[in-house]
């Protein structure tokens, strides 16, 4: 009987041939002008540079294709790991509810807390009881208290809790025009909270507030590191620098500009390195991200869920290392169960479901995305040093520069929207006839607050108030 072979045959099948060489030196390389050339033949004499170069509002001409070329000349060394954390917004009025509130979110599956502690007679020791030492805190207080901070430091030093505090005393006169006090006695309250040795971070820039005025990119990064220059020009001139040790903190909103959003982060970590490098401080920042309220709507509201989950994405792949989620509707909606439920889902399911925190620095080698990060950097690099030499920050904060630039930016971005180039879903395009406008909860345009300021406030507009208050 002959001996059967199958066995042997289906061994012989499994086993992987040698392979005399890698697979992609059997292809011959493409130069970028070589396909170039295939793209403009196959133009049929339309215009490259009309027809295929797109030319968005931070300066950057986006190509139709990149290859090795584009990135032959930037330094890769922008690394970070895929270890974020998501966090969960809880504005405290009432310290039990605020407490209670946080015990639930962690529950449910929040890594980390952020307090917006909106009066000082909030009690701390209340506000983090029965909260696990393994559970980060970031809090930010709307007012500014030494002694305040001082009380915080001590519990979180007792409880062995990882706290980052966010101060931002230039933000806030950005924001309403006035220093909580004065600009000597901000000063000194701030030098007094910066010693607070047991605090991860006492110093924060909140690039949101650009963000969410409609600054562009380069604008944002720029006026970050410029902002943040007052801070370390401030502690050069004292005894001791707070920032020698502890990292800063940066506050980021997200857009809704996918792949510029994701090299956003990776160019502010560059840029912070640059000039912490030169202050001979730490060049590691702690970078907190969040959707921003710019394109999000009251029509078709559902829709912010889809806007919020992408911008989470970017926050990701950027290198956020904590992102906390926007409630699809936040905008007119007081905090509810329903929307912080959803909004912290999403999170678990980026993380749990989708594995966006297993791939450490994602981006990274993506031509695209390096090219980008490459360019907003150099350009913001490049703005940020108009401003030094325009006096700084503060100086064109006072004389409103800031404040015209942003606006000048920010009507050319209205502009693309009213013209639909610039597209939201279920306002300017593709709209429901028959959808009835929701009830609002809190203001949701712009109202008028006369009142005396040292300057201009810089102001937070949505793309779509100006249609939808029409639509009232």
């Amino acid at each position: 009987m002959k001996k059967s072979t199958s066995s042997n045959m289906k061994i012989a099948f499994l086993k992987p041939k040698k392979m005399t060489k890698p697979l992609f030196d059997s292809f011959d390389q493409v130069s970028a002008k070589q396909w170039k050339q295939k793209i403009q033949f196959d133009l049929k004499g339309a215009d490259y540079n009309e027809a295929l170069i797109f030319k968005s509002l931070e300066g950057i001409d986006i190509k139709p294709f990149y290859n090795q070329e584009d990135i032959n000349e930037i330094d890769n060394a922008n690394f970070y790991t895929s270890s974020w954390k998501n966090s969960i917004k809880i504005e405290v009025d009432n310290v039990e509810v605020g407490n209670k509130n946080a015990i639930e979110a962690i529950e449910k599956g929040a890594e980390s807390i952020f307090f917006i502690i909106k009066k000082e007679g909030v009690d701390i020791k209340e506000l983090l009881q029965n909260i696990s030492s393994e559970i980060p805190i970031y809090i930010e207080t709307q007012f500014l208290s030494a002694d305040y901070i001082s009380k915080l430091n001590d519990f979180c030093k007792s409880k062995s809790l990882t706290t980052y505090l966010f101060t931002d005393i230039i933000n806030h006169l950005a924001e309403t025009g006035n220093w909580f006090n004065t600009l000597k006695e901000d000063h000194e309250s701030l030098n007094k909270i910066t010693r607070s040795e047991f605090l991860k971070s006492t110093i924060s820039i909140d690039m949101g507030l650009y963000q969410n005025a409609g600054a562009t990119m380069v604008q944002q990064l720029a006026y970050a590191l410029s902002h943040a220059n007052e801070y370390l020009n401030h502690f050069t001139n004292n005894d001791s620098n707070p920032l020698n040790n502890n990292k800063v903190a940066f506050k980021v909103a997200i857009g809704g500009n996918y792949f510029f959003e994701i090299a956003k982060l990776k160019a502010l970590r560059i840029l912070w390195s640059t000039l912490a490098k030169a202050y001979e401080v730490n060049q590691e920042c702690h970078i907190m991200a969040y959707p921003s309220h710019r394109n999000k709507t009251i029509l078709d509201y559902n829709v912010n869920m889809l806007r919020t989950t992408t911008e989470c994405m970017s926050a990701i792949i950027g290198g956020a290392d904590t992102i906390y989620n926007l409630p699809y509707d936040d905008i007119y909606n007081l905090e509810n169960d329903f929307g912080t439920r959803i909004s912290l889902n999403q999170l678990l399911i980026l993380k749990n479901e989708s594995y966006f925190d297993l791939v450490d620095n994602a981006a990274s080698g993506s031509y695209y995305i390096e090219s980008l990060t490459d360019q907003l950097a150099e350009k913001a690099l490049s703005l940020f040093k108009n401003i030094e030499e325009g006096g700084g920050f503060l100086s064109q904060l006072k004389s409103g520069m800031i404040q015209k630039k942003i606006k000048e930016t920010a009507r050319k971005e209205q502009e693309l929207f009213d013209d639909e180039k610039i597209i939201l879903t279920g306002v300017n395009k593709y709209k429901n006839a028959d959808e009835a406008v929701p009830t609002f909860q809190k203001p949701v345009f712009l109202e008028k607050n006369v009142r005396k300021t040292l300057l201009e406030p810089v102001i937070k507009r949505r793309l779509s108030a100006i249609m939808e208050k029409k639509m009232q």
